[in-house]
């Protein structure tokens, strides 16, 4: 074999080798084996050169490109060609594998990484023929594939080369991580978020209802109390009671009974007040809602029990604030009993949001606006 390394003639150089090999037993094959790599071996350099500029450190592509040479000098058979094409193409095909697999920084199925490639020639020849970028449409009319597989090769291609977070940014001292925002201090409330959320589902709708408002409406507690038909200190009282409540569920593991049932200032009264000529008043003080509507029912049901048929009980609202589903259920069942003993039962002096929420009910008749 010449002994230069500057090879003129490679395909009358390998068919010799071939033919030495093939005569030759083993351990004289494997002698002029690694001499022909030997003498092989700038083709597998000039190969690695073109790579010089890539993603991968030269010294790696140099040492896949050398390893691709020995592939093609084990496998050549000179009944199929030339040999320069044959050690081109596998060199080559070394290299780009080696990109494939270890170029991309993030990992990306093959079937994309190939398909990335093909897109970005096809956008670069387009760009050439069009004079401007083209579309995704075009490119995948180009490529003959789809429009979606397109925008996946599109996204897969972001992720050949990562971009280092302590790169620098304009002309001071910036970096690139400078740019992102910042931690997102609300995610640490999530689990708070939840559970506030099932407490005030569990709160009743009265209290939950002056909690929006408030907080949610930020409408003031005197506000609050013109629409609802309640005192200012009756709403701050409530809030008192509410807040009181979520703050003692949210550092305890259980949730603590709601307090409605034992305050003593939500306590109904109910009065009679027995009077002449078949008429009986009973005046209502307090809060009707499901807390004190029993309270309800068990004051007025004697008062409906002892007149006779045919008188009237007049229930006096003035000093009831709020009714609600409850309250309107135990007057319901009143009216029932006293026409079940024939008995009329009114309603008198309720508050304007205690009025509405009966003739809602119809528990009073509705209020005929004159025209």
């Amino acid at each position: 074999m010449p002994a230069d390394t500057q090879l003129d003639n490679l395909d009358e150089f390998a068919e010799k080798y071939a033919a030495e090999r093939d005569a030759a037993d083993e351990s004289h094959a494997r002698r002029l084996r690694d001499a022909a790599i030997e003498k092989l071996m700038p083709l597998a350099d000039r190969l690695a050169r073109r790579y010089r500029h890539g993603s991968q450190p030269a010294d790696d592509v140099t040492q896949v490109a050398r390893l691709g040479l020995v592939k093609a000098v084990e496998r050549y058979d000179p009944g199929r060609g030339s040999f320069t094409a044959y050690a081109i193409s596998v060199i080559t095909g070394e290299i780009k594998r080696h990109f494939r697999d270890n170029g991309w920084n993030v990992h990306v199925p093959r079937r994309l990484q190939e398909l990335a490639l093909a897109v970005n020639r096809a956008r670069q020849d387009l760009a050439a023929e069009l004079g401007r970028w083209p579309t995704e449409r075009e490119m995948a009319e180009r490529c003959g594939v789809g429009l979606q597989d397109v925008r996946d090769a599109l996204v897969s291609g972001a992720g050949y080369r990562a971009v280092s977070l302590s790169r620098p940014v304009g002309e001071g001292t910036g970096e690139f991580v400078d740019l992102f925002g910042e931690p997102d201090s609300a995610m640490e409330t999530v689990p708070d978020r939840l559970s506030l959320a099932g407490l005030l589902g569990r709160m009743p709708a009265r209290e939950r209802h002056i909690l929006a408002l408030r907080f949610h409406g930020n409408k003031t507690q005197q506000e609050i109390g013109e629409e609802l038909g309640i005192s200012q200190m009756h709403v701050s009282r409530l809030l008192s009671r509410a807040l009181g409540w979520l703050r003692e569920a949210m550092l305890t593991d259980g949730v603590p009974p709601w307090p409605g049932e034992t305050d003593e200032d939500e306590r109904l009264t109910v009065v009679p007040e027995l009077r002449s000529a078949g008429r009986t008043r009973v005046r209502v003080i307090g809060e009707i809602d499901r807390d004190t509507a029993p309270r309800l029912r068990t004051g007025v049901q004697p008062v409906l029990t002892r007149v006779g048929p045919g008188e009237t009980v007049t229930l006096d609202l003035t000093r009831v604030p709020l009714l609600d589903a409850a309250g309107v259920a135990a007057l319901l069942a009143l009216h029932r009993l006293a026409r079940g003993r024939q008995v009329r039962l009114t309603i008198a002096g309720a508050q304007p949001f205690v009025r509405r929420v009966a003739e809602i009910a119809g528990l009073m008749p509705p209020r005929v606006t004159p025209g």
